[in-house]
């Protein structure tokens, strides 16, 4: 599939051959998807699993080449990317929670694994980089909407990580003209998210029958964009030549509380149900980031995309995918 982009140049990702880590992901594996569709020859890059489970990427088996790696491993990476024309970078270590425990870990795979994949890019000389940040690294928002000039808040280890990874990324482009761009997508949600995260969390229990919701705070602002169009983003910078050495944000520009978010769950799920705070599920004073609002003129005016998904149709379509597959979601116990 051959498309116009924002500057009128040809986007073509026809036979173009193309590494996308973290393949197996939430957002990976959609952007997999995407890729195939559109002609695209696709390295999926995976982290290893003795029993084999292929999880989102079963149904690509015969579509793309499955690699199982980890991005700690500098040779594997430097295997997988050669002879590429774009990777796209979104293998990491994830979830706020879990950071608390082992902030190590974190370092290793998104700073150090950023670092591999960085180094492989330009030894291979590859013709674009596109790494994932996230919104999580801006902290509660000093001024709304967040540009990328923003300062920088690591409130939890997760989000000090990722700033991490994103300075050596953007080092290589300073560096060695690496041909890089950052990617800051704020709260991606859609079907195939696992249960780490808060709208998945909320539907499961409700699909489940669950007559009470329990939540961390609700009173956080969120800016909630729906999988396909954070993926469509993703294309769309590849191809940015403006974006070079840049972060560009990606979100709609719009939030949500996250207790009002509740209240649209239920209704988009036909359920009935009480919203009650769960202690538990608190982050600890100082780390909760209570505002994310995305600036997000640069992928607008840059290149060209915008979000197409409204929220109250994400919500359905997220809905009936959840209640397709509760098998996948331990439902009536909190999950770091």
């Amino acid at each position: 599939m051959t498309t116009t982009s924002h500057n009128g140049l040809t986007t073509d990702w026809n036979g173009r051959t193309v590494l996308v880590t973290g393949a197996e992901g939430f957002i990976g594996s959609t952007l997999v998807d995407l890729l195939v569709e559109r002609g695209a020859r696709v390295r999926a890059f995976a982290h290893y699993k003795p029993y084999a489970e292929k999880g989102h990427l079963a149904h690509r088996a015969e579509d793309v080449e499955l690699i199982a790696g980890d991005v700690r491993d500098a040779g594997r990476v430097m295997d997988a990317v050669a002879g590429c024309d774009t990777v796209f970078h979104l293998a990491a270590l994830i979830g706020i929670p879990y950071s608390y425990d082992s902030p190590g870990a974190y370092v290793q795979v998104n700073v150090n694994g950023t670092e591999n994949i960085a180094e492989a890019c330009r030894r291979h000389a590859v013709r674009r980089l596109v790494h994932t940040s996230t919104s999580e690294v801006y902290g509660t928002a000093l001024t709304a909407p967040i540009a990328e000039s923003h300062p920088l808040q690591p409130q939890s280890p997760y989000s000090a990580s990722k700033i991490g990874a994103d300075m050596m990324a953007l080092s290589h482009w300073h560096a060695f003209e690496l041909p890089v761009t950052v990617v800051r997508p704020f709260n991606t949600y859609g079907p195939r998210q696992s249960a780490r995260a808060v709208i998945p969390t909320i539907l499961a229990q409700l699909h489940a029958g669950a007559s009470e919701i329990r939540l961390g705070s609700l009173s956080p602002t969120r800016d909630f964009t729906y999988v396909t169009d954070t993926a469509r983003g993703f294309l769309a910078l590849a191809d940015c030549d403006r974006a070079l050495g840049q972060v560009v944000n990606l979100g709609t520009g719009q939030e949500i509380a996250i207790g009002e978010l509740a209240r649209m769950l239920v209704a988009a799920s036909g359920r009935r149900a009480e919203i009650v705070v769960d202690p538990a599920r608190l982050r600890p004073t100082g780390s909760e980031v209570e505002r994310l609002l995305s600036d997000n003129r640069r992928a607008r005016e840059w290149a060209g995309w915008e979000p197409e998904v409204t929220l109250e149709e994400g919500l359905k379509r997220t809905s009936e995918w959840v209640a397709e597959n509760l098998r996948l979601f331990a439902t009536g116990r909190y999950e770091v």
